[in-house]
């Protein structure tokens, strides 16, 4: 008998548009239309998200504080409320699983869907995407963009083409078009370095990658020249990993200014309510804790503890934390710290064994 051939997959890459500034300006209608940073003020702090006004101005997520107000003096800044934005995070999967339960999650804001069968018996997977953000919005009042293609990598390019509040297809008979004039830049994991070595070799686009033998991109970027043979084809045979296991929750501070060790102390407490918080609305309790210090000149230091009995609440985790504490340098000074749990279960099976 002839070898059937496997259906080609839909894969949908929803992207949440300016998530957290988005929620911000959305639970404070005064911020709509202004140029909004979601970070805490400070020399140290990082900008969260900025929000699409802000970006005009060139500012975007990871940039210094201190960089994005030089680049927009005018900016609204506004400490990140990550509590909020994890609650609304769910209410937008609750929506996927409408109509997939092959769900990949890759932050609170983006998740890869794979629609190749759906609930709702769509036969399209754009009309999938139209009505999943159409519903998130009615949820939320928040926008999503959605990128559809046959595979992740296309679909993650696509979700940013329309960026906001769009949704752009790459259909499996136009992948090769769409690739011959995508520009570098546009692929994933493509940084500045990379980037100015492809430069260097008069490459600019996915089409131009195409015409370059295996062996060359293997000398010049090593195993990755082979993932890049693959990309620069739109091939990608990644699954959307559904029950993918998420092996640490965590939460951490950057300090306002340099702190030696008994001076953090007062934000393993904050750290820890901050955990088991995030540990309840996950429904995990775990085996072993993990202290993380950042020093002064940005060297991460780090000590683990594994319980025979799993830690489940913020006093747990907090004398957890100061027992790792006493085992870090004393002499030290310190401009992170946090605090993550491993080793998870299920929080209602240990009830179970441990009534």
């Amino acid at each position: 008998m002839p070898k059937t051939m496997p259906p080609i997959r839909k894969i949908i890459h929803i992207d949440m548009d300016a998530f957290y500034a988005s929620v911000e300006q959305r639970e404070q209608p005064h911020l709509r239309g202004l140029p909004l940073v979601v970070a805490w003020e400070g020399a140290r702090s990082v900008v969260c998200a900025a929000s699409y006004e802000a970006r005009r101005y060139g500012l975007r997520s990871a940039m210094p504080a201190a960089t994005a107000k030089r680049l927009c003096p005018q900016a609204v800044f506004v400490p990140p409320r990550f509590a909020l934005y994890r609650e609304v995070s769910q209410q937008v999967h609750e929506v996927f699983r409408l109509h997939t339960d092959v769900v990949e999650p890759l932050s609170l804001d983006e998740a890869y869907l794979d629609v190749t069968e759906n609930k709702q018996g769509f036969e399209y997977a754009r009309d999938i995407a139209q009505a999943i953000r159409a519903e998130i919005f009615r949820r939320t009042g928040l926008t999503a963009s959605a990128g559809i293609a046959p595979n992740k990598f296309l679909a993650k390019i696509a979700s940013d083409w329309r960026k906001p509040n769009g949704q752009f297809v790459v259909a499996p008979q136009q992948a090769d078009v769409f690739l011959r004039v995508l520009p570098l830049e546009k692929i994933p994991g493509v940084g500045k370095k990379t980037l100015a070595k492809m430069h260097a070799q008069g490459w600019r686009t996915a089409g131009d990658l195409q015409r370059a033998p295996l062996g060359v991109l293997v000398n010049l970027f090593g195993k990755w020249g082979y993932r890049l043979y693959d990309l620069a084809r739109g091939t990608d045979r990644r699954p959307v990993q559904a029950s993918r296991e998420r092996v640490q929750i965590s939460t951490e501070t950057t300090l306002a200014e340099d702190l030696p060790l008994d001076g953090i102390v007062r934000h393993l407490s904050e750290l820890a309510e901050d955990l088991s918080a995030q540990m309840r609305r996950k429904g995990a309790v775990g085996l072993t804790l993990t202290l993380k210090l950042k020093t002064a000149d940005f060297h991460t230091l780090t000590r683990s503890q594994t319980y025979s009995s799993a830690l489940s609440d913020t006093e747990e985790l907090f004398q957890a934390a100061l027992l790792l504490a006493r085992r870090m340098p004393q002499n030290g000074q310190y401009r992170l710290v946090g605090i993550g749990i491993s080793h998870l279960q299920d929080a209602q099976r240990q009830l179970a064994i441990f009534p």
